[in-house]
């Protein structure tokens, strides 16, 4: 679908701006009181956060990536604030702040073999002579892999069809043939199901039951964890739905309807990292299977798949500057690198990033009536050590073999300093009643979750035309929530400009924000555009002639990896109306929240190595932020 983006002189907008002070703010925390709580949404709703999406040694990447010990256990003990055992080092850690809510989600290929093979031995009772040699040389080769941490790409080639073409690759399922794998799987998914029921606390904390489907053809990164409300006694009636069985999407979320008709169980799919897809996360005419998308594969999609993770360790997948040209703030952690044990040239286009897709799902509802893309947005850390950390100062990679400075350097995945070209990423935030699997799920099923890449911005959006000046100044707000809908809602046949209120507080242990942004899409004469709005930002900057704001000062010091919070703001906060409104063209809207500049997980690194941040490749600072869940309007 043509794509372009729009560039527009600065319009004037009802924009009414409130800006609390840092010594307000101090004074809230102390008091131990959090920003929106007497809101109506808020006296019904909490702000939870977790991570959907951590791979412990049951995973077979994760063990040859040297983690050996650290299982579904030790993840959900690190993420309750619990000391751990370094898998690879044997040091004691700790993650700094504790999570609400973890999703073990190992991969459901072999899933739990590599372990068995390198630990138990696999199981060869009641196989042939020909069976049996086949099991002995695949235990052998496994126990010669976990040997070598560089191993994976290896393993990758070996499993893989050689061609680089996506469509071809698909059509033969990734893996390798185990015989009695099936005893190894469901002996390893009753192991991670019934930890996750140990260490599921009702109102403290909700361990989730969950996997990862990793299809990869041809180096297309299509993967989706999939997770559950059921616990482990439901669980445990099905084996995870694998790449292994098939490389398409629409047979894993058949799948799923079929397992939910069968046991009663509900799921939510969330696809990651489309910034690595090749294009084929998210299809505008021709799915996988290279025939065109129909109503059914769009109506089967939107059931699953109500959530897409954003951001991770594996890069952004927001947008990008080959898309989004004239967003400045578009390159941010960029992981130009398929999942592919040959070298591809890294293409970016508008089918591997969430904002193009929202364009591409409001041209695909304007031909067949439903939209496969109107998804909310969540991050997620993709580790691999069993240690769910998206906090910059103490990140421990996505790997065991790169978690420590002096490793990061490594070339064990063919991509050279892996580990301080991953991200520390990313969080998901949550708001929901409870602290529970079910209000959880809920949450996720209306998409009311949203983005982080790290740091716990706690943000709200409303939108509606009910909202009046001076809303956003207001600490009870009765009657707002009738007035509009929160982020993952949808607002139909205005006649009127929508407004949003946005309210955005800092993370009390990371850095000021620099400023809130509303991003916007829309259809008009069947082509979509896209634009950026600098709807509040912090101190005194005024937009210039092309309406952005300037940028914030960076005051990173790459000699010492300190920052300073003399900018900035604690609490942003707006009521914006669209000022480009047209009530007949389809859009969406989802609000962007920046911190000012901090110190990356890299300079940290190469500042504790006693060597020149530069020499990592990275840039010295980034700019951590969140992304809600979009608002949909529909006319």
């Amino acid at each position: 679908m043509p794509r372009r983006t729009l560039r527009r002189a600065a319009t004037s907008t009802r924009i009414q701006l409130f800006e609390v002070s840092f010594a307000a703010e101090l004074r809230v925390l102390v008091c131990g009181l959090l920003l929106f709580s007497t809101l109506p949404v808020g006296a019904e709703e909490q702000l939870l956060w977790g991570d959907t999406h951590v791979h412990t040694s049951y995973s077979t990447d994760s063990y040859i990536g040297q983690n050996f010990t650290a299982g579904p256990d030790t993840a959900y003990r690190y993420a309750k604030g619990l000391p751990v055992i370094h898998p690879t080092t044997g040091a004691r850690i700790r993650i700094e702040t504790p999570l609400d809510f973890l999703v073990v989600a190992d991969h459901a290929e072999s899933f739990g073999a590599m372990k068995w093979a390198n630990e138990e031995g696999l199981p060869r009772q009641g196989l042939g002579p020909i069976d049996w040699l086949h099991s002995w040389l695949v235990e052998k080769l496994f126990r010669v892999l976990a040997d070598n941490p560089g191993s994976v790409v290896q393993l990758l080639e070996f499993a893989s069809p050689d061609t680089d073409v996506v469509v071809e690759a698909a059509r033969t399922p990734a893996g390798i043939t185990i015989p009695n794998v099936d005893e190894v799987i469901r002996s390893s998914w009753a192991a991670t199901t019934n930890a996750a029921d140990t260490h599921n606390e009702p109102a403290r904390f909700s361990a989730l039951i969950g996997w990862e489907w990793s299809a990869v053809p041809a180096g297309a990164n299509l993967h989706r964890v999939v997770f559950t409300s059921s616990d482990a006694g439901i669980a445990q009636q099905f084996i995870p739905f694998s790449s292994s069985t098939s490389s398409y999407p629409e047979d894993l979320w058949r799948w799923l309807d079929e397992t939910a008709s069968d046991t009663g169980a509900d799921f939510v799919a969330i696809p990651h990292n489309s910034n690595i897809s090749r294009g084929y996360m998210f299809p505008a005419d021709k799915r996988l299977r290279d025939t065109p998308i129909d109503r059914d594969w769009i109506d089967l999609r939107a059931k699953w798949e109500t959530v897409v993770e954003a951001t991770q360790i594996k890069g952004d997948s927001e947008t990008d500057p080959a898309v989004s040209p004239d967003d400045e703030f578009a390159d941010f952690e960029a992981y130009p690198h398929y999942i592919s044990p040959k070298p591809i040239p890294f293409d970016p286009g508008p089918g591997d990033f969430v904002r193009s897709a929202l364009g591409r799902g409001l041209a695909i509802e304007a031909r067949f009536g439903a939209n496969p893309y109107q998804f909310g947005l969540i991050g997620s850390t993709d580790s691999h050590t069993g240690l769910p950390t998206a906090e910059e100062p103490n990140f421990w990679g996505k790997f065991a073999s790169d978690s420590i400075p002096r490793d990061k350097a490594r070339n064990s995945t063919s991509i050279e300093n892996f580990g301080w070209v991953i991200s520390a990423s990313g969080l998901a935030g949550v708001w929901a009643e409870e602290n529970t699997r079910d209000a959880i799920f809920r949450a996720f099923k209306r998409r009311e979750v949203y983005a982080t890449t790290g740091p716990r911005i706690r943000v709200r959006v409303l939108a509606g035309t009910g909202f009046g000046p001076g809303d956003e100044k207001k600490v009870e707000l009765a009657g707002v929530r009738e007035a509009g809908v929160p982020m993952g809602g949808e607002l139909r046949s205005l006649e009127e400009p929508p407004s949003f209120l946005i309210r955005a507080a800092k993370d009390p242990k990371s850095a000021h924000l620099d400023r809130i942004q509303m991003v916007k899409g829309w259809l008009a004469a069947g082509e979509s555009f896209e634009r950026v709005y600098d709807v509040v930002g912090s101190g005194a900057r005024v937009p210039g002639s092309d309406g952005r704001l300037p940028r914030v000062p960076d005051t990173v010091d790459s000699a010492t990896g300190e920052y300073s919070n003399e900018h900035g703001a604690a609490t942003l906060a707006a009521l914006w109306t669209d000022p480009d409104f047209d009530s007949a063209q389809p859009a969406f809207y989802y609000v962007r929240v920046l911190e000012i500049p901090t110190p990356r997980h890299s300079t940290l690194d190469a500042l504790a190595l006693g060597i020149a941040p530069e020499e990592t490749g990275q840039p010295i600072s980034i700019q951590e932020r969140a992304y809600t869940s979009p608002i949909h309007y529909r006319p």
